[in-house]
């Protein structure tokens, strides 16, 4: 049938034929047009001529302003291969099959990580041909966004303000981005820190605080009366970063403060001050708690938890109201103990050290509660000593140590101790205890893994293999591996290619699976010591 035969498309409202295109000229017939066999024709036509009408009858306006150009970046370009290895980085997408089997490519996008912390030491400028897919990454991986943001520089916020997909790079950035005034210039300060938007100021204030920690506490002292309760809140926390003695009286001052969040803030701040009064209350009532229990053969602690919780208590941070499940009196002790400075204990418990009151007895069922309070106050006071003694030998049969309630608290723990101390530790741990608990434990470990360690996992892998299990038993681990082991510890791996023999009770074709993956470690750990190469860098010792 030709178009030519069917009446002439009425000007119809474009709703009118939508509505007749989804439900069909059968049941709707367009406007203007008897039913039949010519609708559905005089309905295209129809549509045609709208569309026409439509775009033509735009009002025109004028055109927008050509943005300013981006700011410039002083730092050094890549080298070329590395520009090219991070294309491929960026255009890589991980596997979205299921099931265990990753065959023997490396992640590259598990690599990216690593490969823009080395960029950012060495202070390379990202390519400017980069920084859309760079973005793109950094928005679907908020663990990327720091490193990938610092990477991009200024450029990123220039494109972020003209792409809301990217908007996150503004929001990432203290004060979205804004350039602080020179901070020698107290008028200028003043005049951002009394009219500039929250981001801004909460940007301005940490700025002040790295370089004058007392200016920048009484910028905030100027204001602090009239700010709103979660401005204050995002204010104090401020104070972490060089935290010191001279903060006190104004933390003092906060435990007042008519906001429940800040006044618990502050209360957190002083405790980590061992010399604070706040810390020297919190000791008096927790040592009304603890004493040694004389009245045994051999010595002990026995423990009196608090039997109200007063409003000096309230005011110097004890929350009052016990989580679902837990004791009133075992939650307050908690709080006491863990606020109150540990060379309290050694004074208070006949001079005994910290590894010896860890490994004293503690009556009626306390020593749980009593040693987990104490693992919180180790890590909040940063005391590697006591660390030390709640993590007791990796060897223990209590799996990591008389203080450790959890595998989190241990790995809280090791946070507090140097980072070849730690290797070690963990190192230990794996040779007794294999790899089932160590997951948790080796991320707080520093990349790479030094030699201990890493000969320690290598090990615990090897075990595993030649227990016939299937390798994605310890993907986790094996994953781990694959980021954080020396890449000079590839060639050790070679042996570890080949297939080996089947033992009657080993899983189905597991050696074979165990080849690959470690096949895959020995490619990636290879390909990291060439991105290492590629940047210049020499990774750290």
């Amino acid at each position: 049938m030709n178009s030519t035969s069917a009446p002439a498309p009425p000007a119809g409202d474009w709703e009118e034929l939508v509505t007749a295109a989804l439900l069909g000229t059968d049941r709707r017939t367009p406007p203007g047009c008897a039913p039949g066999q010519d609708a559905p024709v005089v309905l295209l036509d129809a549509a045609a001529v709208e569309t026409v009408r439509r775009r033509a009858g735009l009002t025109p306006t004028r055109a927008a302003e050509r943005p300013e150009p981006a700011a410039p970046d002083a730092r050094p370009a890549l080298p070329a291969a590395a520009a090219r290895r991070l294309a491929m980085l960026l255009t890589d997408r991980p596997g979205t099959g299921g099931g265990g089997r990753r065959g023997t490519s490396p992640d590259l996008m598990e690599l990216l990580p690593q490969w823009l912390t080395a960029a950012n030491a060495r202070g390379f400028a990202a390519p400017v041909q980069a920084l859309p897919a760079l973005l793109d990454a950094a928005r679907g991986r908020t663990d990327l966004r720091p490193t990938a943001l610092e990477f991009a520089g200024p450029r990123a916020l220039w494109l972020a303000r003209l792409n809301p997909d990217w908007r996150f790079a503004l929001r990432a950035t203290p004060g979205g981005g804004t350039a602080l005034p020179d901070l020698a210039d107290p008028d200028q300060v003043q005049l951002l820190w009394q009219e500039g938007l929250f981001a801004e100021r909460v940007a301005l204030l940490a700025a002040i605080r790295a370089h004058r920690p007392p200016a920048a506490r009484e910028l905030l002292v100027t204001t602090w009366a009239t700010e709103r309760a979660e401005d204050r809140l995002m204010f104090l926390d401020s104070l972490r970063m060089r935290l010191s003695a001279e903060d006190e009286p104004f933390l003092e001052q906060a435990l007042a403060d008519r906001s429940r969040n800040v006044r618990a803030t502050a209360a957190e701040l002083l405790s980590a001050l061992p010399g604070s009064a706040l810390a020297a209350r919190m000791a008096v009532r927790a040592s009304a708690c603890v004493a040694v229990d004389r009245t045994r053969e051999e010595p002990g602690l026995v423990v009196e938890a608090p039997h109200e919780c007063d409003s000096g208590m309230e005011r110097d941070g004890v929350v009052a109201k016990a989580p679902t499940g837990r004791g009133e009196r075992s939650w307050w002790l908690g709080q006491l103990v863990e606020a109150t400075p540990l060379g309290t204990w050694e004074r208070r418990l006949g001079g005994r050290t910290p590894a010896e009151i860890v490994a004293l007895p503690v009556a009626d069922d306390w020593r749980s509660e009593l040693h987990a309070a104490w693992c919180r106050a180790a890590v909040r006071q940063r005391n590697a000593e006591w660390s030390r003694a709640l993590l007791g030998t990796p060897s223990a049969p209590e799996a990591g140590g008389p203080g450790a309630v959890s595998l989190a608290e241990r790995a809280k723990l090791l946070s507090t101790l140097g980072r070849g101390e730690r290797a070690d530790w963990v190192a230990g741990f794996i040779a007794a205890q294999g790899l089932s608990e160590a997951f948790q434990l080796l991320g707080v470990c520093a990349v790479p893994w030094a030699a201990p360690l890493g000969r320690a996992v290598v090990d615990a892998l090897n075990i595993a293999r030649d227990a016939g299990s299937y390798p994605w038993s310890f993907s986790g681990v094996m994953g781990l591996a694959e980021r954080c082991l020396d890449p000079g510890e590839a060639g050790r791996l070679d042996g570890l290619l080949a297939v080996p023999d089947e033992t009657e009770d080993a899983a189905p074709g597991a050696g074979g699976y165990w080849a690959e993956a470690f096949q895959r470690l020995v490619t990636t750990l290879r390909l990291r010591a060439a991105m290492t190469e590629e940047l210049g860098v020499l990774e750290a010792p």
